[in-house]
């Protein structure tokens, strides 16, 4: 067995280029890699393509990296929650992909199955639609959709062993294993890091094979959003 571990996430990020394209799990703030995140933001990379789900909040998550503008475009499906985000995509000072939800893990999983290219009904009629193949099947219109891959793939499980093995836990699966597949580079940080043959193999997630680099993460805040709870 190939022992995938990295002292941390400084090791894990230390070949990350300017103008790289990072794929980034998560769904809000839940399941993102918090610590890859950090790291990234102290070592300053610039110019990065994000492709992620939405961008956190100003403080948390991606949203770290905007207010450095270590970003310089993000591919993502919403952008609600972070005010630093409006204000680059309105202003013109980020470049910005927004695309409907279900055709952007379509897309990450395409990337992870080796599939270039698909159709889908999706944004067919809207401005979503411009510039792209337009076909018919069976009377419906579908619109032709690229896959995404990335340079890297950061990663956020709550277990992992040695060798990349990954399991995630409830919600926070989300696009982390899809993400993990279309990565060239597949970083993960977990919650728990054990020896090969203490998982379940029934109920490992994401194989270790797409697995690259692997480390224990520490301090994680696991924000919400928005809690909102009943008056007392």
């Amino acid at each position: 067995m190939i022992n995938k571990v990295v002292a941390g996430p400084d090791v894990a990020i230390a070949d990350i280029f300017d103008g790289a394209t990072l794929m980034l799990g998560g769904f809000g703030l839940s399941g993102i890699p918090e610590n890859l995140i950090e790291a990234l933001l102290k070592k300053g990379t610039k110019d990065l393509t994000c492709i992620s789900n939405n961008a956190g909040v100003d403080d948390f998550g991606i949203g770290l990296l905007l207010k450095t503008r270590q970003v310089k475009k993000m591919i993502s499906s919403y952008v609600g929650e972070n005010a630093e985000f409006e204000r680059q995509l309105l202003s013109g000072e980020l470049e910005v992909d927004l695309i409907p939800q279900g055709t952007l893990a379509e897309r990450v999983r395409a990337g992870g199955a080796g599939i270039p290219a698909f159709f889908t009904p999706a944004g067919y009629g809207t401005e979503i639609a411009e510039g792209k193949e337009a076909r018919e099947f069976d009377g419906k219109m579908y619109l032709l959709e690229s896959w995404l891959r990335a340079d890297f793939s950061f990663v956020k499980a709550w277990k992992g062993d040695t060798s990349g093995n990954l399991i995630f836990k409830g919600t926070a699966r989300n696009f982390n294993p899809m993400m993990a597949a279309a990565g060239k580079i597949t970083i993960a940080e977990v919650e728990e890091l054990v020896e090969v043959g203490e998982l379940d193999p029934n109920q490992i997630h994401t194989p270790g094979i797409y697995v690259q680099r692997i480390f224990q993460g520490k301090d994680y805040e696991k924000r919400i959003e928005q809690r909102t709870v009943r008056k007392a």
